[in-house]
């Protein structure tokens, strides 16, 4: 197995042209931008329209490898696995919201809250499961994602110890999951 740039795992041996990934890449990034030009214009007039549509497929002809490197083979369950883990993402952070009231409004508060630094590695490959592992932590209220390398070494700043406990825990396993990675 082989980690492309993207992050995306894929196996060795794939034939398929790049000029098909090129188009798709540019047609899903064109797509994006015209339905963004939609929403946040609001407007519906044809010659509003029209110019969305030049602006869109300048943006997409020109950054369509930025928001799309290479569509691979598995990129769209990439996709698809990271829509299931971010339902996930949120309810962590719900959760930890509640966790940080509570400690805030502990009347022992001086002596719940305990910061420490946890550094920890990861067999994360790509550079995006390691950034979107580094960002779910950061996310998640209590914890703040403070290095995070491209060997997979973690230092993490947690607020108290439960929170620095759970580290990196089941959050790990998901992101690996995401991004098709053993761990």
């Amino acid at each position: 197995m082989i980690v492309s740039n993207n992050g995306v795992a894929k196996k060795a041996g794939n034939t398929r042209p790049t000029f098909y990934k090129s188009f798709f890449s540019f047609l899903i990034t064109f797509v994006l931008m015209f339905l963004s030009w939609i929403v946040l214009s609001g407007k519906f007039d044809s010659l509003l329209l029209w110019l969305g549509g030049i602006s869109s497929f300048f943006v997409a002809y020109y950054f369509y490898d930025l928001l799309f490197p290479a569509m691979e083979s598995g990129y769209v369950k990439v996709f698809f696995r990271f829509i299931a883990y971010t339902p996930w993402l949120i309810w962590e952070i719900i959760k930890a919201n509640f966790h940080l009231l509570y400690l805030a409004f502990h009347p022992r508060m001086k002596e719940l809250i305990d910061p420490h630094i946890i550094t920890f590695k990861t067999h994360l490959k790509s550079d995006i499961a390691i950034a979107t592992l580094a960002n779910s932590i950061t996310l998640t209220p209590g914890t703040i994602t403070v290095t995070a390398d491209s060997d997979g070494v973690f230092r993490v700043h947690a607020i108290d110890s439960e929170s620095a406990e759970a580290l990196p825990g089941i959050m790990l396993k998901k992101v690996a999951k995401v991004f098709g990675e053993e761990i």
